[in-house]
């Protein structure tokens, strides 16, 4: 079975994020980035399937230069090799836009499954694995829990609302969207490491492939929220104003 992982570069969660001046995207010259987490579970999904039914594991990720990083940890956690679509201009670029490129590099491939992250931490649009499906002519399933393999197919299990879940049996190839924190995810060896030095690693351009990155949707502007105080004095009885309180966190506040 051939496995490819779509994986993305982005800031490390304690990472101080400012916008940029014209308010077009965040300041980039400080940060620091890691593998996208919900990436990191489709990764570890894809490599528990490597070892329940053979193949290979490819990770794909779309990104400048500094993505390598990202790429030589996926490579050192297990996948066999990997392919790097090395762009500098893809920030602020639409879900459209990503999922065309990394489309065409998965059509060469020819995988027999495409595995991606259920959302990103910096974005969060939750689209790219199903506009990839779409592009790819493939049947999809999102927010997967478990993947079984059945010969020519496999049978999946999703996540719906209020503690209920969905078994579906899919056909191959197809395209998953994984739910995060479904299993624990591993951590590099000291040999994997080593190995991930001598993967192999290809590396194209949205040119090379016949890729227009024209936007169809843009970023307008980028800034942080801004905070305010308010109190509330809940009147009556200390029932009442209970009642009233746990109808604010549950309502409004959204906590419970």
């Amino acid at each position: 079975m051939k496995i490819v992982v779509a994986i993305k570069q982005v800031p490390a969660r304690d990472s101080q994020l400012r916008a940029e001046g014209s308010g077009g995207w965040i300041q980039t010259a400080d940060l620091t980035y890691e593998i996208n987490e919900p990436d990191a579970y489709a990764l570890e999904a894809g490599l528990q399937l490597k070892e329940k039914a053979g193949g290979e594991v490819v990770a794909l990720c779309a990104g400048p230069a500094s993505a390598s990083q990202t790429i030589r940890e996926a490579l050192a956690k297990g996948a066999d090799r990997a392919i790097h679509i090395e762009e500098d201009k893809l920030n602020g670029l639409d879900t459209l836009a990503i999922a065309r490129l990394l489309s065409k590099a998965v059509q060469a491939e020819k995988p027999d499954l495409v595995l991606t992250g259920l959302q990103s931490d910096d974005l969060g649009y939750g689209q790219t694995g199903v506009v990839m499906a779409e592009l790819l002519g493939m049947p999809h399933g999102t927010i997967i829990m478990e993947v079984e393999p059945k010969g020519a197919a496999i049978r999946v299990k999703r996540e719906l609302e209020n503690g209920w879940f969905q078994h579906v049996e899919m056909p191959l190839p197809a395209v998953l969207t994984i739910q995060s924190g479904i299993s624990k995810l591993r951590y590099a060896t000291l040999m994997g490491i080593k190995k991930a030095k001598t993967k192999e690693v290809k590396r194209f351009t949205a040119a090379d492939l016949s890729v227009d990155l024209k936007k169809t949707a843009t970023i307008a502007k980028v800034y942080a929220p801004q905070r305010s105080k308010q109190t509330q004095l809940l009147d009556g009885t200390p029932k009442e104003a209970a009642a009233k309180l746990v109808e604010k966190l549950k309502f409004e506040v959204r906590v419970l």
